[in-house]
């Protein structure tokens, strides 16, 4: 399935706000900004900051605030990817078919990197355009899907702490839903609260946000066994060689496919109750479950 029509155009949108926040490479320290350059602009799908651009949608006439929103999530992503290839945790040399950050930089600056990131990410955030309120919820959304309480850096642990062990659903289940479902649902979440939704809406959007958060990750899974390391950007087989804790290794391929449908078919189900004005986040939903990379 390639991705929907209107997904280019909200790409290039991401893409000016992306170029806008980030300073040039001849800012000083260049070093330290030509490096977080490298990883955003490496060529991500930018799916967390295009859900957040979609969810606003649903909500706002004009959904212009939700893009620094967008932005701050993709340097969230972003630096997670750089700390997470490094030696000390996934140890990988390519990454969206480049040479990962701390390969080109060292280690020293790709941490750093990854830091300034963050950094930059809630400093957007708290000068995006959004009602001060709002504003608020947005920040506190974002700041609890990546932190350590089921978030994604509590799911990095305890994806860390897995490795090695005979897998079992419960720990599996816990690490998919935080270390990539809770930035993605997150991002869903926080773009229905800039774009002015209701508590109501909110729940709603949260619901789909977790289960095609968990969809996401189960697919990636599927992808590490499936694919060739050309195809995904990244090295293929890791999750098996590192004896991650993964859905195929617990289930099998063909039971991990009918899980990931599953997640979907309830994930979309919430969306039933917009109609037609929920096609595009339905349309960008299974796209990522659909995808080959």
């Amino acid at each position: 399935m390639s991705a929907p029509d209107f997904f280019q155009q909200d790409h290039a949108a991401i893409e000016a706000g992306l170029e806008k926040l980030l300073p040039p490479d001849s800012t000083p320290p260049a070093s330290i900004h030509t490096a977080m350059r490298y990883s955003v602009f490496a060529g991500g799908k930018r799916i967390r900051p295009i859900l957040c651009y979609e969810s606003a949608k649903l909500f706002a006439a004009d959904p212009a605030g939700a893009i620094p929103v967008g932005c701050a999530l993709e340097f969230i992503h972003t630096y997670s990817l750089i700390h997470d290839d490094l030696p000390a945790l996934d140890n990988d040399d390519l990454r969206r078919g480049k040479p990962t950050n701390h390969k080109v930089f060292g280690e020293a600056i790709a941490i750093l990197a990854g830091d300034a990131l963050l950094t930059l990410a809630f400093q957007t955030l708290a000068n995006a355009a959004i009602e001060p309120n709002r504003r608020v919820r947005v920040i506190s959304e974002i700041a609890a899907a990546a932190g350590t309480v089921n978030g994604m850096v509590g799911g990095q642990v305890a994806d860390i702490e897995a490795e090695k062990k005979a897998p079992d659903s419960a720990t599996l289940e816990y690490i998919h839903r935080s270390k990539t479902a809770a930035l993605i649902c997150g991002s869903i979440v926080a773009g229905a609260i800039a774009g002015g939704a209701g508590d109501e809406d909110v729940a709603r959007l949260r619901r789909f946000g977790e289960q095609i958060g968990w969809a996401f990750q189960v697919v990636d899974d599927i992808l590490d066994v499936s694919e060739s390391s050309v195809s995904l950007g990244k090295t293929a087989g890791k999750d098996q060689a590192q004896q991650k804790a993964t859905y195929p290794a617990l289930y099998g391929l063909e039971k991990s496919r009918a899980i990931a449908t599953e997640l979907e078919t309830k994930a979309l189900r919430e969306l039933d109750f917009y109609g037609e004005r929920g096609t595009r986040l339905r349309q960008v939903a299974q796209f990522l479950v659909a995808r080959r990379n």
